[in-house]
Formats: structure tokens, sequence, C-alpha cells
């Protein structure tokens, strides 16, 4: 493999251009890198190839192109489908940086099919929207080989921060998931409150500063990570009990709104299964033992 420099961009291929993939492919057109792109939907490319991006005619093609591959797909089913085709020759001796977004044991299989093809991959994990890509204080999360990482790390950094996490090339995939679960549930309350709020004649921007204190959980995550860490769920600051009546609190006035009560009352429900389990004494961090996978 060959090191990369920002003083002599490498060439790089970008494959899909939904708005990450086109997002990419402009950041690498921004600092002076060739780039060669390739979607089934020709015309996504449109933009980029007026900005200077080659278009190439195939998958095979864009492969030949450059050593680096970026791509960036709905899931791994969705790189099989489009280079599954491709003779394997193709692949031998390029570096996959797979952003498709999948389990943990089936980012593991892609990377031992891209072996097979002799290519390595690194997965990748994006955690900013289209609009963060080019900002250094963004980040992907990476994991696979070193090596790899090492050559094409200044590469990389024309998109966001890179954090390698490790060898493991499930391990950014699972800490993207994890990044994905909380985003999310907490996006998915915001709306569930907006949706509330528009019930009572408020609109998203009147409640826009208690939205914005309310998902900011830092002093949350900061308090309670050491205590669960220490298997510490001590009612002594918050009590189960005492959850579950707000979490109830909440489901009623959903439902006395006439709005949609499928989220506050998959919420009611894990705090009612927690007081269940014995836990009403317990801090509401209990539900980590609760939610956890069943001892053997």
């Amino acid at each position: 493999m060959s090191s990369t420099s920002l003083t002599t961009p490498a060439p790089v291929t970008v494959i899909g251009l939904g708005p990450m993939g086109q997002a990419m492919a402009g950041a690498f057109l921004d600092r002076g890198h060739p780039v060669t792109v390739w979607n089934r939907t020709p015309s996504r490319a449109d933009a980029l190839v007026g900005r200077g991006a080659r278009l190439a005619a195939d998958a095979e093609e864009a492969l030949s192109a450059a050593e680096l591959i970026v791509v960036s797909l709905t899931d791994q089913e969705a790189l099989y489908a489009l280079l599954g085709g491709v003779d394997p020759a193709a692949l031998k001796g390029r570096v996959l940086v797979n952003l498709s977004s999948d389990t943990p044991d089936r980012t593991r299989e892609a990377a031992a099919w891209v072996a097979e093809r002799g290519a390595t991959q690194l997965t990748g994990g994006v955690l900013t929207p289209p609009s963060g890509i080019g900002d250094p204080a963004s980040t992907t999360l990476y994991s696979g080989p070193r090596a790899a990482f090492d050559a094409h790390r200044a590469t990389l950094e024309v998109l966001t921060g890179a954090d390698h996490r490790g060898e493991d090339p499930g391990l950014a995939a699972l800490l993207y998931q994890l990044n994905m679960v909380m985003f999310w549930t907490a996006l998915s309350g915001y709306w569930q409150a907006i949706a509330l709020a528009g019930a009572h004649g408020l609109t998203a921007s009147d409640i826009r500063p208690l939205a914005v204190e309310a998902l900011d959980l830092r002093q949350f995550v900061e308090f309670y990570t050491p205590r669960v860490d220490a298997g510490d769920h001590r009612g002594d600051v918050d009590r189960l009990a005492m959850g579950a009546a707000s979490t109830e609190h909440v489901l009623h006035t959903a439902a006395d709104a006439g709005v949609d009560t499928a989220l506050p009352a998959a919420v009611a429900a894990l705090f009612r299964r927690g007081v269940e389990a014995g836990r009403a004494a317990d801090s509401s961090s209990s539900l980590v033992e609760v939610l956890g996978k069943p001892a053997a």
C-alpha cells in the first residue's frame, strides 16, 4: 500500500452517491483529489462530474481507478449486489472503506468476502450527517487492519476526523449502531414532543429551548457511567418507581391529546417491566439489567 499525502492528493473512487456519498466525493474534489464515481443511477453524478469528477462506465472501471475505494451503501447486501458480479481481480490490492450500515456480524462477513477477492476492508462508522463532511471536528470511527488505516489516514481525514478503534472489522459497525440506538431513540422522542405540542397549539419553535435543554444528556451520562460500570443502581438520586409513574403521565397526556401513543407506551412498558422485576426502589439505571442479555 502506498502512503497518501495531502500535498499530493491520491486518486479516490466513491461508490454510492446518496447524500453521504455525494458529500464525500465533493470533499475530495475540494481538496484536489482525482475522484472517480459510480452509481447505479448515473444522473446522480451529474453535479460531481460538473465539478471535475470522472464517472466510471461500470463498477469494474470504478474499482480500477484508485487504490482507495470509499463505499457508501445501505447495507452489505447492497455491496454484494453492486460488486458481486465484478471480476475479483478488479478488487485485488484495493483498500475498500466500507461505510455501509449493518450489523457487526454482517460487516465481519463482508470483510471476509472482500479479503477473498484480495482486497482489504476498513469499516467506517460516520458520526455526522452529510453537512458535517469536510469538517475536521466531525468524526468517523474506523476498524480493521491498522496498516491500511495508517496508509490512507491523510486521505480519510479530508472527510472527517479519523478515529481507529481496533483491528476487528465489526467493531466500528458495533460502535456506529450503539450511536444509532441513542440517536434515533432521542430524535423519535423529539418528534413525539413536537406532535404533542402541536396538539396543544404549540410549534416546534415554541418548544425549541426546552428541547435543546432536554436532549442535552451529558450530565446524566457522566453521572451514571461509573455507577453502571460498578453495578451500582442505588435509588439515592432517582427511583424507578417514580420514573414509571412519570412515563405513565406522559402516556396519558399523549392519549388525552389524541396523538399517537406507540412510543410513550413502549417506554412506559419498559419501566413497568423494571418494577415487576423488583427494581422499584432502585435507580432507573437498573433498566440496564432488565434490558441486558439474561445470564446463561
